[in-house]
């Protein structure tokens, strides 16, 4: 998506190789206008599918799965971490490593907002080795519930987990693909 390629390259930070920071617009301060258009965007790809839940993983794709929820007319569902006092002992759970913060975690949906009958769309800011996918999609397939894709906003191409989802069957939509950067240059992976 031309918008956010942009931003990317207006408002992102490139640390080494592998880190790209967009907290300025997408994970940490919100460009709500941004936001409304990524989702628009997704709805139109995603819109033939009868989506009838969204779900994300927490935390900083829950604006992303927010704003596009309203073109659903849907409810998002997030996978939290496991541990929380206030949980129901009723979940779904999975474990997914984070690259980002080099740990494990549990991640956990109550049973009640997962169902044999829904439709779901995973989302998530961001795609490099594809681990919290592949956790929210074991979450799914513990429910009976039918997956129909995943959408994200940035993928890092270069670390493989989007190519890897996409030969294993899964529809997986990012709207920017960077499939090479550093401190000077960010090489987006052309539109199909």
């Amino acid at each position: 998506m031309e918008l956010l390629e942009r931003r990317i390259k207006q408002s992102g930070t490139v640390i080494g190789t592998n880190i790209l920071k967009v907290d300025s617009f997408l994970n940490h301060q919100l460009d709500i206008a941004l936001l409304c258009e990524l989702g628009r965007d997704v709805y139109h790809h995603y819109q033939n599918c009868a989506v009838n839940k969204i779900l994300t993983i927490e935390a900083s794709g829950i604006a992303y799965a927010c704003m596009t929820a309203q073109f659903f007319d849907c409810n998002v569902v997030f996978a939290k971490k496991k541990g929380a006092a206030n949980q129901s002992a009723d979940v779904y759970t999975a474990n997914v490593h984070s690259f980002t913060h080099g740990n494990d975690n549990v991640i956990a949906v109550d049973r009640r907002y997962l169902k044999a009958g829904d439709r779901v769309l995973i989302m998530d800011d961001f795609l490099a080795h594809g681990e919290a996918i592949r956790g929210l999609m074991a979450l799914v397939a513990q429910s009976g519930a039918t997956l129909v894709g995943a959408a994200v906003a940035v993928e890092k191409g270069f670390q493989g987990g989007g190519d890897s989802l996409r030969q294993e069957g899964l529809e997986v939509y990012s709207q920017a693909i960077v499939d090479k950067m550093s401190e000077s240059e960010i090489v987006f992976r052309p539109n199909k």
